[in-house]
């Protein structure tokens, strides 16, 4: 009896994580994101901060974050018009080939703070806070989405965030805490946990991301 309900549990999990969402074709998709490359390289692993890695970051999260950009919803000015030919197939193929690559680590560097002269105690700052949050100030850990390795939730589409630029994460907590990033159903998430960030936490978090794999 007990086998039979854990069997049902397990088809049920199957059943919610499954990628059903998943139709993008990888192969077609490298074709289609070659107006990108300038921008982000040819796998997704841009050489220059101002520009995400997009390599590896979640097949679900990476349509979403497309089909957003293309209506507008969430504007990047770079991007303006580049999607408008896009149908969602193509988007969808795009996700599947960006999310195919190997993500490189940007690295964490050594950086003081406010307070804080010595790189490894603003390194363990960023670690603490992604592993253990702020119960003071009421900060979820980042692993509870974005899992311990920095590998994200697929399903969930909680994007990989391991090896992230740290200028690019940093950018886009401000942006959540502002209330500028606001798209999706995640979004309210990281805006009540970036509110609760102070700079000097962003910036060591954000720093600690970029090595995290």
């Amino acid at each position: 009896m007990k086998r039979s309900v854990l069997f049902v549990v397990y088809l049920l999990a199957a059943a919610v994580i499954s990628p059903s969402w998943a139709a993008g074709d990888a192969v077609a998709g490298k074709a289609k994101t070659a107006v990108c490359a300038g921008c982000h390289g040819s796998d997704g692993n841009s050489a220059i901060a101002a520009f995400p890695k997009l390599a590896g970051l979640g097949e679900k999260y990476l349509t979403e974050q497309l089909r957003y950009i293309k209506t507008n919803e969430r504007m990047i000015v770079e991007m303006t018009g580049l999607l408008d030919n896009s149908s969602d197939q193509d988007l969808q193929d795009m996700a599947a080939y960006y999310d195919s690559q190997q993500r490189q680590l940007a690295g964490a560097q050594e950086i003081t703070l406010v307070g804080i002269s010595e790189p490894q105690q603003a390194l363990a700052l960023g670690e603490r806070i992604y592993r253990a949050g702020n119960l003071e100030t009421g900060v979820a850990a980042c692993i509870a989405c974005h899992s311990p390795a920095g590998h994200g939730n697929g399903p969930a589409g909680y994007p990989a965030l391991g090896g992230q630029f740290a200028e690019y994460t940093e950018k886009q907590l401000l942006a959540y805490r502002r209330g500028e990033r606001n798209t999706g159903a995640n979004a309210k998430i990281m805006q009540g946990v970036a509110a609760a960030l102070s700079d000097r936490e962003i910036k060591a978090l954000a720093n600690y991301i970029a090595g995290l794999n």
